[in-house]
């Protein structure tokens, strides 16, 4: 790695295979391996989870600190695919059953606030010359709601800074509380009114990070532009719209090494666009093992949560009415 290069804090609540609930997991895992491919230097910042701490046990030390009256010590990893890894080892915080960000009844962790409060104000702090690592990176890039703050508390901290950016992969989920819920992490005064977090009565994470970003990127061009209208744009499009000029849609991607059929160890006849024909007893091994009957019918597949916004009423309708070819 240059040390010129260009360096990155990728800030995330979830990084495949580590810790996972859905897309921004992939992401996380495979974007900042992209931009170091690039000769970007890009770093990794992971809550300290029980898989993601099982991960990195015996990891050096990378520093200390308080946030928000947590103590944090941070561990110098890395990924499998070799990306640097910050583990923000917090047991009060992160160590607990359940997922990210539920417990293992479903329920979301009552002081989800204070865990990503901390998380983000802790990444606005490895942005500063606060930061006690070496490494002071040129920007904080922060992803959905539990991130959000980072460039909340990097605005209001003064300069020299790093850059913030903030990508929404789920306009949906906004990180919405209570302000009783938000009294603990601090934030400033002068960005909780209507042209900073509040968002009817309640407190927007996500909101906060679209005004005080110094810019936004989305997952797609089309994504970018549809945000900012009045039907995909849950309430914020008219921000988005005042943002405009900073907001980008930069189309994801695709992991071809990860997603490649020729090499692909998990179905039973590898293939590629010229050996097509060796695709059939890939299908035939499916139906099978889903207990479907032997046919020659296309087989249609979805992997997504049961949301309106993924299109599964589409899919509903279709079956209901007994025209998906199965």
């Amino acid at each position: 790695m240059k040390t010129s290069a260009l360096k990155i804090l990728f800030a995330t609540p979830e990084c495949a295979p580590l810790v996972k609930t859905g897309g921004l997991g992939d992401v996380s895992a495979t974007l900042p391996a992209a931009l170091r491919e690039l000769g970007l230097d890009a770093r990794v910042l992971l809550p300290g989870y029980p898989p993601v701490m099982a991960a990195v046990a015996g990891a050096p030390d990378a520093g200390t600190l308080n946030v928000l009256g947590h103590d944090i010590r941070l561990l110098d990893a890395r990924l499998p695919s070799g990306v640097p890894l910050l583990v923000a080892d917090c047991p009060a915080l992160y160590a607990r059953g359940g997922g990210p960000y539920q417990a293992d009844d479903g329920d979301d962790w009552d002081d989800n606030a204070v865990r990503f409060g901390v998380f983000s104000k802790l990444a606005a702090i490895l942005g500063s010359p606060a930061s006690p690592l070496a490494w002071h990176p040129d920007v904080v890039h922060c992803n959905d709601w539990p991130t959000a703050l980072a460039p909340v508390y990097m605005h209001f901290g003064g300069r020299p800074r790093a850059a913030s950016l903030i990508t929404i992969h789920n306009l949906a989920f906004q990180g919405l509380f209570d302000a009783d819920r938000i009294a603990r992490i601090n934030l400033p005064p002068a960005s909780l009114g209507m042209e900073g977090l509040e968002f009817y009565g309640r407190m927007s994470f996500l909101k906060g990070a679209l005004v005080y970003a110094d810019a936004i990127n989305t997952v797609s061009p089309t994504y970018a532009r549809e945000i900012q209208g009045h039907e995909l744009g849950f309430g914020l499009d008219g921000v988005l719209r005042s943002r405009a000029a900073s907001l980008y849609g930069v189309l994801n991607g695709i992991d071809t090494a990860l997603w490649n059929p020729v090499t692909d160890p998990h179905i039973p006849n590898p293939y590629g666009p010229l050996t097509l024909e060796r695709k059939p007893p890939n299908k035939r091994a499916l139906r099978s093992r889903m207990g479907l009957e032997p046919s020659d019918k296309p087989v249609a597949a979805m992997v997504t949560r049961l949301t309106h916004q993924k299109g599964i009423d589409l899919v509903a309708a279709a079956a209901a009415t007994r025209s998906m070819p199965f």
